[in-house]
C-alpha cells in the first residue's frame, strides 16, 4: 500500500506516491501563479493552491496506475511561513495568502526591535523579528481587514500556515491543526513548551481563538473527508514544514547531521538533538520534528534567493529559456572573471537579516558575457550558503565535514562542486532530489504505525553521488573576501 506525499511549495504543488521501499510509483506537479500587488508584496490565491493539490493528486494516481483506495496514509509538507486567514463557517479566504517572501511588515518588525522587544521573541521562539515569519503577517491581516480582529476573537476566523489550510480542506473542515515545525515559524510558539506563548500573542494582538491546535509531526491528526480523488477515512499522519521534512527525508536522524535544500531559496539545517541551541551568528533555533513525546530540534539558516536567481535570469533577463540551461552556459567560460552576483533580491537572511538589502552585480567589463553572469549566479548561490555553513560551524564549535543536498538546483553539478570547494566539505546528493516530499511520506509512515521508528524509514533515502573539495585554501580565502566586500555593498544600497 503506497504512501501519498503532498509537497505544497511556493510556485506549485508536487504529489508523490511512494512504496514502502522508497520507490516513486507516480508523480505530478501543478503550478500556480504568484501575485505582486506592490513592491515587496508577494501573494497567492488560496483556491489556486487548493486546485493545484487536487489536480496533482489526481494526476499522480493516474501516473502510478493506482486508485485512491490504494493509499495507506497521507503526508503533508509545505511552504512554511506563508499565512492564510479564512472563515470557519464557509471556508472563504479573507484575503490572498501572504507568502513567506513578502516584506510588507518590515516596518512593524523594525518598530518592535526599536522598542526592545526582539530579545523576548528570540528567547521564546528561537526566531528574529523579521517579516519572513507568520506572526506579523497575521497581525497585518487582522489590522487591515475590516472587523477581522473582532471576528477572530469570536472564533469565526481561522489562521493557518499552508499545512493548516490543507488539513482543514482535506478533512472537510473537521480539523484545524498545525504541526510543531510550522508552529515554530510563527513568532508565537514557545520552543520548549511547544505551546502558544500568551505574552507574544498579546504583543502582536493575536487572539488565541484564531490559532490552530498544535500537534506532533508524526501522528494520526485527521482523516480525509470529501476530498476527491481519495476516499473518506485515509489517515493524515505526517506533517512538517518543507525544510524539516527535507531533513527527515535525508535521514538526518543523528545529532550533527546537516542538509541543504536548494529550492526557491536555500535552507541549511543541522540536527541538534534534544537541545535548543541558541545561535550567536544569526541562525534560527527551530523544531526539527516531534514524534510521540520526543522532540528533536535544529539550527537553521536561510538564503531567501537560490533557484529564484536562476528563474530571474530566465524570466527577467531572458538569458536562458529553461533553468537547466544555466549549467552549460556557465561552463562556456572557465571562470566568472571577477563578476560577482549577490542574489539579495528579497533582502538578506541569515546571518545578516537585512530586509532592506538589494541584489548586486559587480565586476563587469566589456568582456563580460552571458556565460560569466550565469557562472557568477551559481557561485553567488553557493557563497550565500557558504555564509550559513560558516555561521553554523561557529555556533557548533566545530567544522561541518559533510552536507546532504536536495531540491531542484542540487541537480547542477557545477553548483554542487563549487559548494564543496567554497565551503570545504563533502556534498552528498541522493538518487531522488525530492527529499521534502519523501520526508513527508516517511513521517506519514511513522505516524500511521507502518514504521515503528524513524530509523526504519531510513532506507527510503539513498546517496547517489558525492562532491569533494578541491579548491586551494588561498583561493577559497580570496573568493570569500571578494564576496564579503560585495555583500557589504548590498547593505549600503549598492554604493561603491
Amino acid at each position: 500500500m503506497p504512501l501519498l506525499a503532498i509537497d505544497q511549495g511556493t510556485t506549485g504543488t508536487t504529489v508523490l506516491l511512494l512504496d514502502l521501499e522508497g520507490r516513486t510509483l507516480g508523480r505530478a506537479t501543478r503550478d500556480f501563479p504568484q501575485y505582486f500587488p506592490r513592491p515587496g508584496w508577494v501573494e497567492h490565491e488560496p483556491e489556486e493552491i487548493w486546485a493545484s493539490v487536487v489536480g496533482a493528486t489526481e494526476a499522480a494516481l493516474v501516473a502510478a496506475g493506482l486508485k485512491g483506495t490504494d493509499v495507506e496514509a497521507v503526508g503533508i509538507t509545505n511552504q512554511r511561513e506563508t499565512t492564510l486567514l479564512w472563515e470557519r463557517g464557509t471556508g472563504r479566504p479573507m484575503h490572498r495568502a501572504i507568502v513567506w517572501q513578502d516584506r510588507r511588515t518590515a516596518d512593524r518588525c523594525a518598530v518592535l526591535r526599536a522598542v526592545g522587544r526582539e530579545p523576548r521573541f528570540r528567547a521564546s521562539t528561537g526566531l528574529v523579528l523579521d517579516p519572513y515569519f507568520s506572526g506579523t503577517k497575521l497581525a497585518w491581516l487582522l489590522d487591515e481587514i475590516p472587523e477581522a480582529r473582532a471576528r477572530a476573537e469570536r472564533g469565526e476566523l481561522a489562521f493557518g500556515t499552508v499545512d493548516s489550510y490543507l488539513v482543514w480542506r482535506l478533512s472537510g473542515g473537521a480539523e484545524h491543526v498545525t504541526d510543531v515545525t510550522n508552529a515554530s515559524r510563527t513568532l508565537l510558539m514557545d520552543l520548549r513548551k511547544l505551546a502558544w506563548d500568551d505574552g507574544l500573542m498579546a504583543e502582536l494582538q493575536v487572539p488565541r481563538e484564531v490559532l490552530p491546535r498544535i500537534v506532533p509531526s508524526a501522528a494520526r491528526v485527521a482523516e480525509t473527508r470529501g476530498f476527491y480523488p481519495l476516499p473518506d477515512g485515509i489517515p493524515i499522519s505526517g506533517i512538517a514544514g518543507d525544510q524539516q521534512a527535507a531533513l527527515f527525508g535525508q535521514a538526518c536522524f543523528a545529532e550533527g547531521d546537516v542538509k541543504c535544500t536548494y529550492g526557491t531559496g536555500a535552507f541549511l539545517l543541522v540536527n541538534t538533538g534534544s537541545s535548543v541551541v541558541a545561535s550567536r551568528f544569526g541562525l534560527l533555533s527551530t523544531v526539527a520534528w516531534q514524534i510521540g513525546e520526543e522532540t528533536t530540534y535544529a539550527l537553521e539558516g536561510a538564503s531567501f534567493i537560490a533557484g529564484a536567481a536562476v528563474q530571474w535570469l530566465r524570466d527577467g533577463l531572458g538569458l536562458i529559456k529553461s533553468s537547466p540551461e544555466i549549467e552549460p552556459l556557465a561552463r562556456s567560460v572557465s571562470s566568472s572573471e571577477g563578476v560577482m552576483f549577490v542574489p539579495a533580491l528579497a533582502g538578506l537572511g541569515a546571518p545578516y537579516w537585512d530586509p532592506q538589502a538589494r541584489g548586486l552585480i559587480c565586476g563587469l567589463t566589456r568582456g563580460t558575457t552571458a556565460g560569466h553572469l550565469a557562472r557568477a549566479t551559481l557561485e553567488g548561490i553557493a557563497l550565500s550558503v557558504g555564509d550559513l555553513v560558516q555561521a553554523m560551524a561557529e555556533d557548533l564549535g566545530r567544522p561541518l565535514l559533510r552536507m546532504r543536498v536536495d531540491g531542484g538546483a542540487s541537480a547542477n553539478d557545477l553548483l554542487m562542486q563549487f559548494q564543496a570547494d567554497i565551503s570545504h566539505l563533502t556534498v552528498e546528493r541522493p538518487a531522488e532530489l525530492e527529499s521534502t516530499a519523501r520526508g513527508a511520506a516517511m513521517l506519514a509512515g511513522v505516524g500511521a504505525g507502518i514504521f515503528r521508528a524513524p530509523q526504519e524509514a531510513a532506507h527510503m533515502s539513498q546517496i547517489a553521488r558525492s562532491f569533494t573539495p578541491s579548491m586551494s585554501e588561498d583561493e577559497r580565502a580570496s573568493r570569500r573576501k571578494s564576496w564579503q566586500d560585495a555583500v557589504a555593498r548590498t547593505r549600503s544600497g549598492g554604493s561603491v
